[in-house]
């Protein structure tokens, strides 16, 4: 059977163009098209569901900066917990991202003649966390991190007479760890201190040891140290962010 001209011209128009256009505007078997593949089309896409952006908030980051990690402590508090301290200034730890986390120590060994020497280790480290629609508020990251790095100094490998009890006044929350560790062929007494204050996780390490005959300090001496050292630690993160 013939066909006639109209119905032919748009057979040969519909094959020139791309195959996925015939199948959206040249599918109709008439010569006056049909409205009907268009309305299809208008459904499938109404059917095809809408992208959705998130819209979850996150409480803020309290505290934007960290302080000058090797100034956290002040000199005095340097001096008076580690005699014959070998650098007042302390020893800056390398970091990546100095905005998010740093460390600085300070040692020292006073030496006392007959009586022997006392040593004296002491280390801070400041970890700050940024808010993340996806992980959280910088409040609630830092405090999951608080409690694996509680954990990581509950699990000291050879501690002995291990003890963890809570640091009140100790920013938002706080504990400190006391064991016995032997080195060097001498009894080291540790006070690690855990502590978090707004978005931010404060490690705080305090030890020492008697060499020569001398004694090993005492439990109370090595934990009073630390809690007062990392109360002048919380206290600067404050005094950074004025």
């Amino acid at each position: 059977m013939q066909r006639s001209a109209p119905r032919l011209s748009r057979i040969l128009a519909c094959a020139a163009v791309p195959v996925m256009l015939v199948a959206a505007g040249c599918s109709s078997g008439s010569d006056s098209g049909d409205k009907g593949s268009g309305s299809g089309a208008q459904a499938s896409a109404s059917a095809t569901p809408k992208a959705t952006q998130s819209t979850k908030t996150v409480e803020p980051a309290k505290f934007a900066k960290l302080p000058e990690i090797c100034k956290a402590l002040s000199t005095k508090t340097v001096e008076g917990l580690v005699p014959k301290v070998k650098n007042k200034k302390g020893t800056e730890a390398a970091s990546s991202d100095a905005g998010s986390r740093g460390g600085c120590s300070w040692n020292g060994l006073e030496d006392k003649g007959t009586k022997g020497s006392q040593y004296r280790w002491l280390d801070v480290s400041f970890y700050r966390y940024e808010s993340d629609a996806t992980l959280g508020s910088g409040q609630e990251r830092a405090a999951d991190n608080y409690a694996k790095e509680l954990a990581k100094v509950q699990a000291t490998a050879g501690a002995k007479k291990l003890r963890t009890t809570q640091a009140s006044g100790v920013g938002d929350q706080a504990d400190t760890v006391t064991y016995e560790l032997r080195k060097t062929d001498e009894d080291f007494r540790y006070a690690s201190v855990v502590a978090r204050t707004g978005n931010v996780v404060i490690l705080l390490s305090y030890n020492g040891a008697g060499y020569a005959g001398a004694d090993t300090p005492s439990e109370k001496s090595i934990q009073d140290g630390a809690l007062k050292a990392a109360k002048e630690a919380v206290a600067s993160v404050a005094a950074a962010n004025k």
